[in-house]
């Protein structure tokens, strides 16, 4: 009697990254060549062909959207802290009153002082290694520098974080980002250790890493591999290639890239096509069993887990012995800011004396002797250090 044939399970992945048709999707699944089964076998016993196939699955995604969330209503904390009009002379947007931001020439970017993100947890290498407040290097993950910061790191999050929880699923995405935030600024730390450090930016470029590596671990699944490579390679070049401005801090962002870039091998390898298919195929009509992941695979997952673990762990207890990389290394400050005739890469504090004659005070910058006189009715120490900022910045 002829044997009846097995029905085929395609598995398609399309890679569709970046929009238009670029993003990777997990798969859609369908039947090639129907044949009936005879009555003899039990159809219970055969998946349905349509069925969502478990390890492509697509995922709700709700914990990016409430890290954008969370990092707004974080940022209308600070500002509601930083309270512009009582702790400075000037303003910008003041019909906000107390939500207003600080003087354009003190932060560009829209958002508070300095002061106050110090003090709503910013990274700080001195508190952290003389005052043992290691927690500062998670909290400064979910503040922001201003208005611009905020936007610019929510929409890249929002448009890489939520594609990948669709794939991945909420508890994958979610300790990668917070992983890959925690390994750019560990990295950070140990570079730039006289400024303080914010911002979800080590993060996102942690996802960044982890989607070139979930393409390169899971290589043999996907079509149009090259294309989506070369894509993906060039949003990354560009993205890291905007740290060497000033300001800007791409030690946290090659950290959380790099960190990402490794979990991304732990947390997103899936299992091959050939598994799969056998999986949802009639136990009888089974041949040969193959492996759920490829050699390559397993390879890449036990060399990044050592290796993430490793640069974390000696990362973390450099920086508690204090450990200045730029002692080692004399040309990695470049890697951040490369100074030209139109910026300069000098990012030190500022301070200034002050001498004051009734309600005249005259402060003078440290550095350089540039002075201005201004007219204050009992200010408060926020107010001299912000028009110090704008004086000598």
């Amino acid at each position: 009697m002829e044997e009846p044939r097995r029905p085929e399970i395609r598995l398609k992945v399309n890679s569709r990254r970046f929009g238009g048709g670029n993003i990777i999707h997990p798969v859609e699944v369908e039947q090639s060549s129907p044949t009936p089964f005879p009555a003899a076998v039990n159809q219970s016993q055969t998946p349905s062909p349509f069925r969502e196939v478990k390890h492509f699955k697509k995922w709700l995604p709700w914990l990016i959207p409430t890290f954008v969330i969370a990092d707004t209503v974080l940022f209308i904390i600070t500002m509601y802290v930083n309270d512009c009009p009582k702790n400075s002379v000037s303003c910008i947007a003041t019909f906000l009153k107390r939500l207003s931001f600080q003087p354009f020439k003190e932060n560009p970017l829209l958002g508070p002082s300095s002061e106050t993100l110090h003090k709503m947890g910013a990274l700080d290498v001195s508190k952290v290694v003389d005052d043992h407040q290691g927690w500062r290097l998670i909290t400064c993950i979910w503040l922001h520098g201003g208005l611009f910061h905020l936007l610019a790191n929510m929409l890249s999050l929002l448009v890489i974080g939520i594609r990948l929880e669709q794939e991945f699923g909420f508890i994958r995405i979610g300790l990668l980002y917070v992983i890959s935030g925690f390994g750019g600024s560990l990295l950070s730390a140990l570079f730039l250790q006289s400024n303080i450090s914010v911002g979800a930016s080590g993060a996102v470029f942690g996802l960044l890493g982890a989607m070139l590596s979930e393409l390169i671990t899971n290589w043999t699944i996907y079509a149009n591999k090259m294309s989506a490579l070369l894509t993906l390679v060039i949003i990354i070049v560009i993205n890291l290639a905007v740290g060497i401005l000033p300001h800007v801090d791409n030690f946290a962002h090659l950290g959380g890239f790099f960190s990402g870039f490794l979990l991304g091998f732990v947390f997103l390898m899936r299992p091959q096509f050939g598994w799969v298919n056998q999986r949802y195929t009639p136990t009888y009509s089974r041949t040969g069993a193959k492996p759920k992941y490829k050699t390559y695979q397993r390879v890449l997952w036990l060399l990044s887990l050592i290796l993430v673990v490793a640069g974390l762990i000696a990362g973390l207890v450099s920086l508690l012995r204090g450990v200045n990389l730029n002692d080692h290394c004399s040309w990695c400050h470049y890697m951040s800011c490369v100074p030209t005739s139109r910026w300069s890469c000098d990012t030190d504090p500022v301070s200034c004396m002050s001498v004051q004659t009734g309600n005249q005070y005259t402060l003078t910058c440290s550095d350089g002797g540039k002075n201005g006189t201004y007219l204050l009715d009992n200010p408060n120490q926020s107010m001299i250090r912000s028009l110090c900022s704008q004086l000598c910045r």
